[in-house]
């Protein structure tokens, strides 16, 4: 009986395609709606992660002044120096490298190209407390760092800039006009969403970068690798500690200098998109059941319009609950159909959005099954008023209608 059933189902949704669809259609744009707001949502999550984790994993990040900027409208923090490096790196309880950075900015040239990017000066502690594998050539020797020498390793974009597929490790380019040789190419990162371009830097010998471009012993940037067996919190606070003392910060004055956990930045903007994520799908869930309500007002003019039909078949002996299961079942075809080609509109716009957003597409099973099972259930919920009234007419009434 439920074959037969949901084969009349079909029948009288076929007879009125335009009605049909029309009915449904509040329940495409909320399925549509809710797995594309969610899969764009997780995929941002995912993408915010990946960019985290390329700063490495237990990391700290130790910059001079309050926040990410200065703060205060007060004069500009000191820089660290050489020698506070050096004391976080023998006295603080925990710490398994410090990368110091000092940047500058400047046009690289090669054979007629030339290519504005950052010069980033740093140790080969760097690649230790966050891992950035080469694609060609090698990292620095601790005789190169310990000398200045002007050697650089390049990022993908200024590889892609200068040398356009051709062979750049062996090859010396000129940096604001200093000869360095490079000596590695780094794998490419991709886009940071607070940093910007990644790839888009020459990493060279820390005494190199302040010798010839900076002028100046300061470093702007320090990047610690805590030991997994200790607490970053605890590797922190001794660092604080420390910095304050070396800086004289005394009493209840406020630090000059600020450390960020990495972990800490990942899971606030991992909470951030997913609150967000869900907010925005929440929203689009809300024409899910204005479908419910657009299926219910067909369905009972549906039985308003076959109500002979109705009355006729109670007369030659169907059973109240057959011709509810009738009208029920077509809700929930009706239902189901909307859910299915919501799902599918919903790919399509996850396919071509993500390439824009530059986040990594992944079809996520589970929400599309949730989406799914929801619109059959709306089916149930909204189709049984008019169900319930259709099983509950009277054969002689029904026959009656004109």
């Amino acid at each position: 009986m439920l074959g037969t059933t949901f084969i009349l189902a079909i029948r009288s949704i076929r007879r009125h395609l335009l009605r049909s669809f029309l009915t449904i259609l509040g329940i495409v744009i909320g399925v549509g709606a809710v797995v594309t707001m969610v899969t764009l949502g997780k995929a941002t999550t995912s993408a915010v992660q990946q960019q985290i984790s390329a700063l490495g994993t237990n990391v700290l990040q130790i910059r001079p002044g309050q926040g990410f900027g200065r703060g205060g409208g007060g004069p500009r923090p000191p820089d660290f120096k050489p020698e506070d490096v050096e004391a976080i790196r023998r006295q603080v309880t925990g710490v398994t490298a410090v990368a110091p950075q000092a940047q500058a900015t400047g046009t690289a040239i090669y054979e007629g190209s030339n290519w504005s990017t950052t010069i980033n000066g740093t140790t080969s502690a760097y690649f230790q407390v966050q891992p950035w594998p080469l694609t060609a050539g090698r990292a620095f020797m601790p005789a190169e760092e310990a000398a200045g020498k002007a050697v650089c390793i390049i990022g993908n974009t200024v590889y892609t800039n200068l040398y356009r597929g051709g062979q750049a490790v062996g090859t010396r380019m000129r940096i604001n006009g200093i000869s360095c040789d490079v000596i590695g190419v780094l794998t490419t990162r991709g886009q940071q969403g607070f940093g910007g371009d990644q790839d888009d830097v020459v990493i060279m010998p820390i005494k190199a970068v302040q010798r010839r471009f900076t002028g100046n012993r300061d470093i702007r940037l320090m990047l610690v690798g805590v030991d997994s067996a200790f607490s970053t919190g605890t590797v922190q606070s001794g660092i604080e500690d420390l910095l304050r003392e070396r800086r004289n910060i005394t009493g209840g004055k406020q630090d000059d200098f600020n450390i960020f956990d990495t972990k800490q930045i990942s899971d606030t903007l991992t909470g951030t998109t997913t609150m967000l994520t869900n907010i925005v799908a929440a929203v689009a869930a809300i024409s899910l059941i204005v479908g419910g309500i657009g299926i219910m007002n067909i369905m009972l003019v549906s039985v308003t319009e076959r109500t002979r039909e109705i009355g006729i078949r109670l007369a030659i002996g169907a059973v109240a609950s057959e011709v509810l299961l009738q009208f029920l079942v077509e809700a929930v075809v009706l239902s189901m159909l909307g859910g299915l080609i919501g799902l599918a509109i919903a790919q399509l716009a996850i396919a071509g959005i993500t390439p824009l957003m530059k986040v990594p597409w992944t079809f996520d099973l589970q929400i599309n099954l949730i989406a799914f099972a929801i619109s059959a259930v709306i089916g149930v919920v909204f189709g049984f008023f008019p169900a319930r009234r259709a099983a509950a007419l009277n054969p002689i009434d029904a026959l009656r209608h004109e």
